[in-house]
């Protein structure tokens, strides 16, 4: 699947806010060794990066069009990234502090990964998370139902991936209170006001639609976007002040325990 880095951060004050609202319940005073999972272009590493400058960050993705963006972030000489899939990442003994942010998602059983990583972390390490958890929102029902629909179906059968694809904030909590940490967990629903036509085809078109993007042809994909675009149109009607989008997101915090 290829990511559009210009696309995902078209939107940047809305999709930054979770990650500072995530890292801020980290409480790490000198840590030497951070990660970020899943970083994306990277520019929400560098704040990991000027905040513990001390500290050497590593960025890892997926995506090279990501972390071809995220080459303009490198001005930090204790930052790098590498390419690499996330699920086959495991902590170092070093590793005082992981960060996955908007990432895990897209990680099919990544509870039992979870788990596995946080029993490996060292004692007073942090690791803090952050997933949507609108996929049973009007936007991504809507997306799976067009796909479901006899037009596309034999070319989106499977593509999409429901709301399975999150834990809810209680079932987090318990895979880090079992792990030995002290954890915390919740959700946030932001209230976000998009401007200009169709903003919230706009804003699927930077994450959740990709999938279906990268199995349709061009011409296809015009056409899926031009159904799905009136759906929610009605789903989500422009007032005067403009399209108001709920925004749910769900955060969990654990430190192991000394």
């Amino acid at each position: 699947m290829k990511w559009d880095p210009s696309k995902y951060i078209q939107f940047g004050d809305y999709r930054d806010r979770p990650f500072f609202d995530l890292t801020g319940r980290i409480h790490a005073e000198k840590p030497h060794h951070v990660v970020d999972l899943g970083c994306g272009p990277g520019n929400l590493t560098a704040t990991l990066a000027r905040r513990w400058p001390h500290a050497g960050v590593l960025g890892i993705d997926s995506s090279p069009e990501m972390l071809a963006k995220a080459a303009d972030s490198r001005g930090e000489s204790h930052l790098a990234f590498e390419l690499a899939d996330i699920a086959g990442w495991m902590p170092s003994a070093d590793t005082d502090v992981v960060v996955s942010n908007a990432a895990l998602q897209w990680v099919p059983g990544h509870q039992d990964l979870l788990a596995r990583w946080l029993e490996a972390l060292k004692p007073g390490a942090w690791f803090a998370l952050q997933v949507p958890g609108n996929f049973n929102s009007p936007s991504h029902v809507l997306m799976r139902e067009l796909a479901d629909s006899p037009r596309w179906t034999g070319t989106l059968n499977g593509v999409l991936r429901g709301g399975d694809s999150v834990s809810e904030p209680a079932e987090y909590l318990t895979i880090m209170l079992d792990s030995g940490c002290l954890a915390e967990s919740w959700e946030t629903t932001y209230q976000q006001i998009l401007t200009g036509p169709d903003p919230v085809l706009e804003w699927v078109r930077g994450t959740a639609m990709r999938p279906v993007l990268a199995a349709l042809t061009e011409e296809d994909a015009v056409a899926f976007q031009t159904e799905y675009a009136a759906a929610l149109r009605t789903a989500y009607p422009r007032s005067r002040h403009g399209t108001v989008f709920p925004f749910r997101r769900i955060f969990a915090v654990a430190r192991k325990k000394t």
